[in-house]
C-alpha cells in the first residue's frame, strides 16, 4: 500500500461539509460522552458514528514511542526482527488524511505512560527509556528545534509517494474489508457534532504546572510504553492481564567506547539503541482478547501499527491512525525540555563551537569572546573538516546574522571602541578587525592573523607588553580582545567621498487617490504623525533626533511641502511632469521637527481637508522613490523614504504596471513569472537608492492585486520593509497599522551600509539571502539595516580545515548610525571542526537549517517551478538522514526510521515549509499574499521562522490566572483541541483565539463580555477589556506575545463551527491540509521511504 493510499472504505477525504459551499473540510468527530472525564488537553474526535470499526488481527503489540533521549529516534518497520523502538511500519502508512491518533491512554495497552510523567532525564516522549548501550557519541550541546508553519498551500505533490512496497501486497485482502477507524477526515460529519468527548487523564503534552501523573518506574527498555494502572484511568475498562509487555529484559553491555550519557536537550538522559535485540519479542500478547497461548511470530502486518483490541476501548476513544502521534518526535517537548534544561544559566559564550540554547528557551547570554546567538545562530557548531565530507552529508553551512539585533535590558550593548585618527587595528593582508582569536608574538610587537595567517606589525599606540601566557597585559580593558561583539569608531577613510555623512532624513509620502481617502487612511495617517514625530531616533542621551523630516503626497502628480520654520502657512508645489522627476525647493523641505512643528501640525491637519473630495484614482509608484531619492540626493544625506500606498500604479509615469495576476499559472512552468517583477525598471531604480543611502519602508493598503512582487523590488532590495493591510478597514485595522507604524519609524536603524563577511583559511562565504543589494561577489550593501534584518549567508569548503584550528567567522557591518556617526559593528565567531560525521551531526541546530532551508527553497521558485524546488527539499534533508543512519547509527533493519537526537524535528518542520503558502497555495492565497510572504521569510530570524513555520497553540482555559507564566503550548493538530476550551494559535502575523462550543459561560462572559457562545463576534480586532483574573491573564498573554513580535500580529476571533475556521486549520500545521499537504505522520512515513530508496 502506498504511502498516502486510502486503506478506509469511507468517503474520500476534504468531500464539502454542508454550509461552507466551496471549502473542502475536514470532519469533526464522534459526540460528547456523559461521564467521561474531564481531559487535560481536550477531546479527540472520536469515529465516526454510523461507521463500522475494523477489528485489528490478533497478536497487535503496543504502542511503542519514539525512543527516548539519545537513541537515534527510530521508527520501525522490518518484521522479522522487532526493535525495541518499534512504532510500525513506515513501509505502508496510515491513510493519507489522518490527523494523528488520540494519544489517552485508553489507546495503549495497559501500562503505558504519558510522556509527560517522567521526571527530566527520564523519558519524555511518550516511551519508557531502556538502559541499552548509547548510539551516539556524547555531547553537551543541546537540540535545536525548528521553524514555525506557514499557512497551508495548494498541490498535490504528496497524494501518491510512489508505489506500494511489494511486502504490502499480502495485505490487501485484509485490508479489503477493513474500515480504519473514522479518521477526521474520512467523510463529511453530521451536521453540529464538535470535537468529541473529553479524553480521559493520561495525555500527551507537559504536565500541567503542579500536576503530577502517577506511572511506573522508567527503566523499562525502550520498546515498551506502559500507562498508569488502570486505577487511574476513570471510566475506562481495564483490559486483560499483560503478562509479556515487557518484553526482553534491557541488554547491560557496556557502552561502546567514548559513547558515555548525553545530557543535553530533547529527551532526558540518552537511552540505548535499537541492536542486540533478537528475534520478535517473546510471546507478544493478544491485547482485548481473553489471554492465551502466545500466537507464532507472523510477519507484521505493515497497516496494523499496534493498538489495543477496539472492542475494548469506549466508543470515543476509538483510534484513528495506527501510528501514534504521540510516539513520534514532538516539537513541544523538544522546545520544554530545552527551557527546563538550559534556561536557568547563562549561555557563556568563552567555549569555542557551543550550541546555544533553541531560539524558543529563554536564557541570558554573557559575551566571552564569541558573538552572542542573538547576533549569529549557525545550521553546525562542528563543520567537516573537507568539503568531501560536507556534500556526503548534505548539511548546509550557513550563518544567519542579525547584526544590529536587539537585547534585553539585563545584557550589555557592544562598547563602541574609539582609536582616534588612526582607526581601528587590522591584519596587512586580509584586512580582518583585531579581535579575541588574533595571536600576539614577539613580546606584543607583533600579531599573527587568525584568517590568512600573515604577520602584521603592532601600531605604536597600541602597544601592550605580553603576561606569562601571551596575552597582553590589557586583555580585559579592551573590548576587542575579549568580546566576540563590538563596535569601532570609524574614521574619514571609511566615509563615501572621504567625508563624514550629515544624519539622515525620514520623508513621508502618503498617497491622496480616492480610495486612500475615502477609507479614513490619510486622516488616520496625518493624525498619527502630529505625535509620532516626536519619537524619532536619537542617539543614546542626546536631547533630540537629528534626523529631518520631509512631507509628499501624490496620486498621478506629486504634491511637495516646504514647511520652513519662519513660514506662517506651508506651501505646496505640485510636480505634474512624472517622467522627468525633480525636486521643486530645497530649502524648507527637510527641516527639523521641533524648529518647524508649528508648519508642520497645519500641514498635517489641511492635507485630509485638501483631498477630501478628490475623484482621481490612479496612482503613480516609481516617480514618488525617484522624487524621494532625488531629495536625498540634493540634501546629500541618506535616509528612509515612507510610502503609503494603496493601488496598482496605471496611471502612464515610469514603472507603470499592468494587472497580470493569473492562478492558472499555478503549478506550471509559468508560475515562476508571478515572483519575479514584471519590469526590469525598479531593479534599477533600487540600485540608484542603494548607492545614495536611499531606504524604502513601504506600507501597502490593496482592495485588490496590486503587484507585490514588483512594487517590493525597492524595499527589498534597499533593506526595508513592507507592511501589507488587505481591505483596510479603519476600526479593525487601524490599531495594527499605528502600531506597526510607530514600531518603524522608532527602531534603530543603520543607513548606507555595508557588511562583510571574513572566514578563517579553509572556507569562504558563498552565497548570500536577504533583504540587500550586491554588486560583488562579497559585499552585502543595504541603504537601511534595521535591527530585525538577518542575512543568510552559506559557506562552502576551498581547502581542508584543521580539528586542532577550527574555523572563525568574523561579520563586519559598517554603517550611519540615526545621529550620522559612521561605526564599524564587529561579530566574531569560533567553530569546531570534525573528521566524523557523527560530531557534525551532534552539534546541528535545526531551526537555524530549518531558517536557511526556508530561504534558499523561497529563492528557488525565481527560477525554477515550485514542484521542482520542494522535490529538492525533500531530496536534500532524506540524504542528511540517509547519510546519518548510514555512517553514525548502530546498525539495526532497514525498517526503522532513524533520526539524529539534533534533527528529530526536521521532518515536521520541513513538512511545514512544504506546505506553506509560497510552496503549495490553497485557493483562498492570493498571488501578492504568495510575494509578500516569500519577501518576508527571506530576512526573518530564526526565532520568527520558528513560530512562522510551527505556530504557537496555547490553551487559555489551562492559563493559571495567578502567575506570570504562559499555559503549557500543545500540538498543532485538530485532535489536540477540546470544545470546552479557548485556545490562543500564534505565527509572528496572527493571533488567533478559537472558541469551542461547549465553553463555559462563565469564560465567555468573563473574556468576551457577552452571555453566549452566539454572542461572540467574529469582527473584534482586540479583546475587550474586562475587570476580572481571566480577562487581565488573557490579555497580558496576548500583549507579551505581541511584544515578542516584530510586527503587530492581527487578532481574529475564531468559533468552532464557523467559517473562518478552514482559516484557523490551516495552521494546524500537523494535519492534513486542504491543499493537498500531508500530516506529519504520512510525511514521516514518506521521509522514511526515499531515505530507505537511498539508502538502497
Amino acid at each position: 500500500m502506498s504511502v498516502n493510499q486510502q486503506a478506509h472504505t469511507g468517503p474520500p477525504y476534504g468531500q464539502p461539509q454542508p454550509g461552507y459551499q466551496g471549502y473542502q473540510q475536514p470532519a469533526y468527530g464522534g459526540q460528547s460522552l456523559p461521564g467521561a472525564p474531564q481531559a487535560q488537553y481536550g477531546a479527540y474526535n472520536g469515529p465516526m458514528p454510523g461507521y463500522q470499526q475494523p477489528v485489528p488481527p490478533q497478536g497487535y503489540f503496543p504502542s511503542l514511542g519514539f525512543p527516548s533521549k539519545g537513541s537515534p529516534v527510530s521508527l520501525n518497520s522490518d518484521t522479522s526482527s522487532l526493535a525495541p523502538n518499534f512504532i510500525g511500519s513506515l513501509r505502508a502508512p496510515p491513510t493519507s488524511g489522518a490527523p494523528p491518533p488520540p494519544a489517552s491512554g485508553a489507546s495503549h495497552p495497559s501500562g503505558h505512560v504519558a510522556y509527560s510523567q517522567f521526571e527530566h532525564g527520564d523519558v519524555q516522549n511518550g516511551i519508557p527509556a531502556s538502559a541499552a548501550p548509547m548510539q551516539r557519541p556524547p555531547a553537551s550541546q543541546p537540540f535545536l528545534p525548528g521553524s514555525a508553519p506557514t499557512p497551508v498551500s495548494q498541490m498535490s505533490t504528496f497524494q501518491q509517494y510512489g508505489p506500494p512496497q511489494a511486502s504490502v501486497q499480502q495485505l490487501r485482502n485484509h485490508m479489503a474489508g477493513m474500515t480504519i477507524g473514522c479518521t477526521a477526515a474520512s467523510a463529511p460529519p453530521p451536521a453540529g457534532l464538535g470535537y468529541g468527548a473529553p479524553r480521559p487523564p493520561a495525555m500527551p503534552g507537559p504536565p500541567l504546572p503542579g500536576q503530577t501523573v502517577a506511572g511506573p518506574p522508567s527503566s523499562q527498555p525502550n520498546h515498551v510504553s506502559s500507562p498508569p494502572p488502570p486505577s487511574t484511568m476513570a471510566g475506562l475498562h481495564p483490559g486483560p492481564p499483560m503478562s509479556g509487555l515487557h518484553g526482553p529484559p534491557p541488554p547491560t553491555h557496556p557502552p561502546q567506547p567514548g559513547y558515555q550519557m548525553q545530557q543535553n536537550g530533547s529527551f532526558g538522559q540518552m537511552r540505548g539503541p535499537q541492536p542486540n535485540y533478537g528475534g520478535a519479542y517473546p510471546g507478544a500478547p493478544n491485547y482485548g482478547s481473553p489471554p492465551g497461548p502466545p500466537p507464532p511470530p507472523k510477519r507484521l502486518d505493515p497497516d496494523s501499527i499496534p493498538s489495543p483490541q477496539l472492542n475494548e476501548l469506549p466508543p470515543q476513544q476509538k483510534p484513528r491512525h495506527r501510528i501514534d502521534p504521540d510516539a513520534i518526535p514532538s516539537p513541544i517537548q523538544v522546545i520544554e525540555d530545552d527551557r527546563n534544561n538550559r534556561g536557568s544559566e547563562p549561555f557563556v559564550t568563552g567555549v569555542r563551537g557551543q550550541v546555544p540554547p533553541l531560539v524558543t528557551t529563554n536564557f541570558l547570554v554573557k559575551d566571552q569572546g564569541n558573538a552572542s546567538p542573538r547576533y549569529i545562530r549557525c545550521t553546525s557548531y562542528n563543520i567537516p573538516c573537507t568539503s568531501d565530507m560536507a556534500k556526503q552529508s548534505q548539511v548546509p553551512l550557513a550563518a544567519v546574522i542579525k547584526p544590529l539585533a536587539t537585547l534585553p535590558p539585563e545584557e550589555t550593548l557592544p562598547y563602541l571602541v574609539d582609536h582616534g585618527e588612526s582607526g581601528p587595528v587590522r591584519c596587512n593582508r586580509c584586512k580582518a578587525y583585531m579581535c579575541p582569536f588574533m595571536q600576539f608574538i614577539e613580546g606584543g610587537r607583533r600579531f599573527q592573523c587568525c584568517f590568512c595567517s600573515c604577520v602584521t606589525e603592532v601600531p605604536p599606540h597600541y602597544f601592550q607588553h605580553l603576561d606569562h601566557t601571551g596575552k597582553r597585559v590589557d586583555f580585559y580593558d579592551r573590548p576587542e580582545l575579549s568580546l566576540g561583539s563590538y563596535e569601532f569608531l570609524a574614521t574619514v577613510d571609511y566615509c563615501k567621498n572621504n567625508k563624514f555623512p550629515s544624519p539622515p532624513a525620514f520623508i513621508f509620502m502618503i498617497d491622496v487617490s480616492y480610495n486612500a481617502v475615502k477609507s479614513g487612511l490619510v486622516r488616520l495617517i496625518c493624525e498619527e504623525l502630529k505625535s509620532l514625530l516626536d519619537y524619532l531616533p536619537r542617539e543614546g542621551n542626546m536631547e533630540e533626533s537629528a534626523i529631518r523630516v520631509g512631507f509628499v503626497t501624490y496620486n498621478k502628480v506629486l504634491h511637495f511641502y516646504n514647511v520652513k520654520s519662519s513660514l506662517a502657512q506651508p506651501q505646496m508645489m505640485v510636480v505634474s511632469d512624472v517622467a522627468d522627476m525633480f525636486v521643486p525647493l530645497l530649502d524648507g523641505f527637510l527641516v527639523n521637527v521641533n524648529e518647524s512643528r508649528t508648519v508642520i501640525t497645519s500641514l498635517l491637519d489641511q492635507i485630509p481637508e485638501m483631498f477630501a473630495d478628490t475623484r482621481e484614482t490612479e496612482t503613480v509608484f516609481a516617480p514618488v522613490i525617484q522624487a524621494g531619492l532625488e531629495a536625498l540626493k540634493a540634501a546629500e544625506c541618506a535616509g528612509k523614504l515612507f510610502i503609503f500606498h494603496t493601488s496598482l500604479p496605471i496611471a502612464e509615469a515610469p514603472g507603470k504596471l499592468k494587472n497580470r495576476d493569473d492562478r492558472k499559472l499555478i503549478n506550471t512552468d509559468k508560475e515562476k513569472t508571478l515572483f519575479q517583477p514584471q519590469t526590469s525598471f525598479y531593479n534599477n531604480l533600487a540600485k540608484d537608492c542603494v548607492a545614495q543611502g536611499c531606504c524604502v519602508d513601504l506600507f501597502l493598503f490593496p482592495n485588490q492585486y496590486l503587484d507585490v512582487a514588483t512594487l517590493g523590488v525597492v524595499p527589498y532590495q534597499t533593506g526595508g520593509s513592507i507592511y501589507k493591510y488587505a481591505y483596510f478597514q479603519l476600526e479593525t485595522d487601524q490599531y495594527r497599522f499605528l502600531n506597526d507604524l510607530r514600531r518603524d519609524v522608532q527602531k534603530e536603524v543603520g543607513f548606507d551600509a555595508v557588511m562583510r563577511v571574513r572566514t578563517s583559511t579553509g572556507i569562504r562565504a558563498t552565497d548570500f539571502f536577504g533583504a540587500f543589494y550586491m554588486s560583488n561577489t562579497t559585499d552585502v550593501e543595504m541603504a537601511g539595516l534595521d535591527c530585525d534584518k538577518t542575512i543568510t549567508v552559506e559557506f562552502k569548503h576551498d581547502d581542508k580545515l584543521s580539528e586542532d584550528s577550527g574555523a572563525l567567522l568574523q561579520c563586519a557591518l559598517l554603517y550611519t548610525s540615526c545621529a550620522g556617526q559612521r561605526r564599524l559593528r564587529i561579530h566574531n565567531l569560533s567553530l569546531n571542526c570534525c573528521t566524523q560525521l557523527a560530531d557534525l551531526y551532534r552539534n546541528c541546530e535545526t531551526d537555524t537549517l530549518i531558517n536557511y532551508l526556508a530561504k534558499y527553497a523561497y529563492r528557488g521558485v525565481l527560477s525554477s517551478p515550485v514542484k521542482t524546488v520542494r522535490d529538492a527539499l525533500i531530496n536534500q534533508c532524506a540524504q542528511i538522514l540517509a547519510c546519518y543512519r548510514k555512517n553514525c547509527a548502530s546498525p539495526s533493519s532497514a525498517g526503522q526510521l532513524i533520526l539524529p537526537e539534533c534533527m528529530k524535528l526536521l521532518p515536521v518542520y520541513l513538512n511545514c515549509v512544504l506546505k506553506s503558502d509560497v510552496l503549495q497555495p490553497g485557493p483562498e492565497v492570493t498571488t501578492d499574499d504568495r510575494a509578500y510572504i516569500r519577501q518576508l521569510v527571506t530576512s526573518m530570524d530564526v526565532a520568527e521562522t520558528n513560530v512562522f513555520f510551527y505556530p504557537r497553540l496555547l490553551p487559555l482555559t489551562k492559563a493559571d490566572v495567578d502567575s506570570d507564566s504562559l499555559p503549557a503550548a500543545i500540538r498543532n493538530s485538530e485532535e489536540r483541541l477540546s470544545k470546552g476550551d479557548i485556545y490562543l494559535l500564534e505565527n509572528g502575523l496572527n493571533i488567533f483565539v478559537w472558541v469551542g462550543v461547549n465553553v463555559q459561560q462563565s469564560l465567555i462572559q468573563n473574556l468576551f463580555g457577552v452571555s453566549s457562545f452566539s454572542q461572540i463576534s467574529n469582527a473584534l480586532s482586540t479583546l475587550p477589556v474586562l475587570e476580572n483574573p481571566f480577562s487581565k491573564k488573557v490579555q497580558s498573554i496576548v500583549d507579551m506575545l505581541q511584544g515578542q513580535r516584530s510586527r503587530y500580529m492581527k487578532l481574529i476571533i475564531v468559533k468552532q463551527e464557523d467559517k473562518l475556521e478552514m482559516l484557523f486549520k490551516h495552521f494546524l500545521v500537523e494535519d492534513k491540509s486542504l491543499s493537498g499537504g500531508a500530516s506529519y505522520v504520512d510525511f514521516l512515513c514518506h521521509m522514511h521511504k526515499e531515505i530507505r530508496q537511498l539508502l538502497s
